[in-house]
């Protein structure tokens, strides 16, 4: 790898001091090494990168931060298909699994081509409403559909293939790729699955019924949930979140359909450190 592309959050990254020392390194190994903002200020509609302003030919980007930096640089860069390697400056994360105390001997591991590429799924929602399309994203670990704005349970009504499945009151549901089962499905009672498999986890949150479960779905399964009517008939209001992060309105007779995306995340693997380790040492800290 010759050509880097530095993403920071500059919450945990104040002033960009490991960045930049980040980029030092880098060059000072004859590598190229480019920083965003250093050209023209960042579009709109993207969080940490503008994919216009990257340049061509960039073999890796680093994301410096945490998961959800990570998360978010994976869907603003999803049409570039550049590898992206996570440093976590936070407390220890499932994605961006180098910690700040092991960034040089990360990029040694890097820059002597010892390092895996990774292949992560993605998730694809369409919503529609009266069958015409009105919204569509992309996520790297969940889509979830809830309620909009006061507590209360709401009804979804879910397809599989066309083939209705249940029917059931509940805060909200999950639909997980494996990279997201550690996330937000996990807390949800969803289960652990290898970062590497392809498939899609649907999980209630909250379902007001005894014998709901997650259920496990192949990786060409097409998922649909459907908003229900309010408890007084009316309509009902909801929400669809894209890895937590941005969000579509939804009401009663609205649907979302989530399946596997065309597109994939590369992440780099240089750590040590593998998925079951660090999965012992979050559950061994009850994180």
């Amino acid at each position: 790898m010759e050509r880097f592309y530095l993403i920071a959050n500059q919450t945990k990254d104040r002033n960009l001091t490991v960045t930049r020392q980040v980029a030092e390194y880098l060059k000072s190994h004859g590598k190229q090494c480019f920083l965003p903002g250093e050209s023209k200020e960042r579009g709109e509609g993207f969080h940490y990168t503008d994919p216009s302003l990257i340049p061509e030919d960039i073999d890796c980007a680093i994301v410096l931060g945490g998961d959800g930096t990570l998360l978010q640089a994976a869907r603003d860069m999803v049409d570039r298909q550049i590898p992206l390697l996570g440093i976590n400056l936070g407390t220890l994360g499932y994605l961006a699994d180098i910690d700040s105390n092991s960034i040089v001997p990360a990029l040694d591991h890097l820059l002597a081509g010892e390092y895996e590429l990774q292949r992560r799924m993605m998730l694809t929602g369409s919503i529609y409403r009266k069958g015409r399309k009105i919204a569509e994203d992309i996520a790297l670990n969940d889509i979830v559909i809830g309620r909009e704005g006061r507590l209360r349970v709401v009804q979804f009504n879910n397809y599989v293939n066309g083939a209705f499945l249940n029917s059931y009151r509940a805060d909200g549901i999950i639909v997980a790729t494996p990279t997201g089962s550690t996330g937000y499905s996990l807390s949800a009672g969803g289960p652990v699955v290898s970062p590497e498999a392809s498939m899609l986890l649907m999980t209630p949150l909250a379902p007001h019924t005894l014998n709901t479960r997650s259920i496990v779905f192949p990786e060409h399964d097409v998922i649909i949930v459907e908003l229900g009517p309010a408890r007084d008939g009316g309509t009902e209001r909801g929400m669809a979140y894209f890895d937590g992060d941005t969000s579509v309105p939804m009401i009663t007779g609205d649907r979302i359909e989530i399946k596997k995306s065309r597109k994939d995340t590369w992440l780099v693997k240089v750590s040590t450190i593998s998925f079951l380790e660090t999965l012992r040492r979050k559950m061994a800290n009850n994180i």
